[in-house]
């Protein structure tokens, strides 16, 4: 990968002193070996990796003897370039390709909705945007309805609205429709617990009532059994008397 400028790039054929030895491009970021040749900084760093000595005159190179070349890097800057996109006739200096490029409208520039990858020119990024078939984006005036390129011209707040509206009374009686026959159960279920209950308190009641009439029972035969026992005494007692 080539550590300088295209010459292609620039108006005016650079001069031979701006280019780099090692990728014959115009400088970028030069720096100055000990034996005062000049490469890009990015050339000669890998060039150092495969040997230790200059390309041109093969004296050795040490990495730290290296200085770069700042008043040079900025006389390159100034000279000019063409834009390299396509259609564009601009001309400018090298140090504002950036600036030019943020800007130009032969740009070409992603699409910005999610899955359509499509490179645009900037200048037509606004029209494809519209016509995008991966173009989507929340009703503008809030019924949150999510539009498309396929839904957009037959989309109707007012109707999208009253459907939704006619949705939820569907869902809430759905919801009170429920309510009501699980009241109705537990309504059915407490009148049957009601019934038991009076149930369990007749029997209760007829059973108090039979042992009431049980213990009178036992009661009356105590009661006969103590006084015929009262009497019997007495009998015996008067039968010893006249025996005397």
């Amino acid at each position: 990968m080539s550590g300088g400028y295209d010459v292609e790039l620039f108006v005016d054929g650079p001069d031979y002193d701006l280019l780099c030895t090692i990728c014959r491009c115009v400088l970028r970021c030069p720096v100055r070996v000990a034996c005062n040749h000049v490469f890009c900084k990015t050339c000669i760093l890998q060039w150092l990796r495969r040997q230790e000595t200059c390309p041109c005159c093969r004296k050795p190179i040490n990495p730290s003897c290296m200085f770069v070349m700042y008043k040079l890097s900025k006389t390159i800057s100034r000279l000019r370039i063409k834009c390299n996109n396509e259609g564009c006739l601009a001309t400018f200096p090298l140090s504002e390709e950036f600036l030019h490029s943020s800007s130009c409208q032969f740009q070409r520039v992603p699409c910005p909705h999610q899955g359509c990858g499509s490179l645009v020119p900037r200048s037509a990024l606004e029209v494809h945007s519209q016509h995008c078939q991966h173009w989507s984006q929340l009703c503008p005036l809030g019924c949150g309805t999510l539009l498309t390129q396929d839904i957009q011209p037959q989309h109707n707040c007012y109707r999208q609205l009253r459907q939704q509206v006619e949705a939820q009374r569907q869902s809430h009686r759905a919801i009170a429709g429920a309510l009501r026959r699980k009241m109705r159960r537990m309504q059915n279920a407490m009148t049957h617990v009601r019934r038991q209950v009076a149930l369990i308190c007749e029997s209760l009641e007829v059973m108090g009532e039979g042992q009431e009439g049980e213990d009178e029972e036992v009661e009356g035969e105590v009661y006969e059994g103590y006084v015929e026992g009262d009497t019997t005494g007495e009998s015996n007692a008067s039968s010893s008397s006249s025996s005397s």
